[in-house]
């Protein structure tokens, strides 16, 4: 009987040289890593904060506090209610969507090729030598929870629906009739943005049709799994759009609560 011969063992590449690269391959990951970095900084300091969230008058709500469930969650800005009656400083006044939007956010495919070679070095950039003697990729605690990026997308697509609440509120006037602003367009650009960062997901590709060995037998589905496909195209893209946006948003959101300046008002 012909035994089967035993798989190698797992090895890092065996690269002599620091780098077969020519080119300033460090620049790209040191570019993503100040990004990423300089966005992390702000968002921490503002869900925090705990001010300047909301605009009474033109029912603006940044979308670092959607939902505001916190018992300190100023009037008119709880859709949902208030669940309880307070939060200790530590705890953010979303901290029931924060914590899905970040799960979604650091478990996507695109994000975690960026910082894993942005902060990790791994790798850095191809053909250039990795720092790390080993590789047990994503099997181990705490990187083996990134396969829960398919539930998580699940909660992003509820928060979307939620942020799109938020942004049909912000056309809404003084006096509840219809009317809108600048921070409107933006509250809306933002939510129609984070719809196609969040559909492109690949995991939700895989869910419209990617398990199919058919198409022909299911044409809606294949119609949708090529709307996705386009979006999933994209996904690095609106990956990093939809951190300008959201940033955007909410700094125009504080500005306007601080009285920095009024919303210029387009109608009503």
């Amino acid at each position: 009987m012909t035994q089967a011969p035993e798989a190698p063992a797992r090895t890092r590449a065996q690269i002599g040289e620091r780098t077969f690269r020519k080119d300033p391959w460090w620049r790209a990951p040191r570019i993503t890593a100040a990004g990423l970095t300089i966005w992390v900084l702000y968002a921490v300091v503002r869900v925090f904060m705990g001010h300047w969230y909301w605009v009474p008058q033109y029912h603006y709500l940044t979308p670092f506090y959607s939902p505001c469930v916190s018992g300190e969650c100023v009037p008119g800005s709880s859709a949902l209610g208030r669940w309880i009656p307070a939060v200790p400083p530590i705890i953010p006044y979303a901290f029931v969507s924060l914590v899905f939007v970040l799960g979604f956010r650091l478990t996507c495919y695109y994000y975690r090729r960026a910082y894993y070679r942005a902060f990790w070095r791994s790798p850095g950039a191809c053909a250039v030598r990795e720092p790390h003697a080993r590789y047990t990729g994503e099997t181990r605690f705490p990187l083996i929870g990134q396969n829960l990026h398919r539930y998580f997308l699940y909660m992003a697509v509820l928060i979307a629906i939620l942020l799109s609440y938020d942004a049909a509120q912000a056309f809404r006037g003084p006096h509840g009739n219809f009317g809108f602003g600048l921070g409107s367009l933006i509250m809306l650009a933002n939510v129609i943005l984070l719809w196609g960062y969040t559909l492109g997901c690949h995991s939700c590709r895989h869910i419209t049709a990617g398990r199919l060995n058919n198409f022909s037998s299911h044409p809606l589905r294949y119609r949708l799994w090529t709307r996705v496909s386009w979006l999933n195209a994209r996904h690095m893209q609106f990956a990093w759009i939809t951190l300008g946006t959201l940033m955007l948003t909410d700094l125009y959101i504080m500005l306007v609560a601080s009285g920095a300046f009024s919303d210029p008002r387009i109608f009503n």
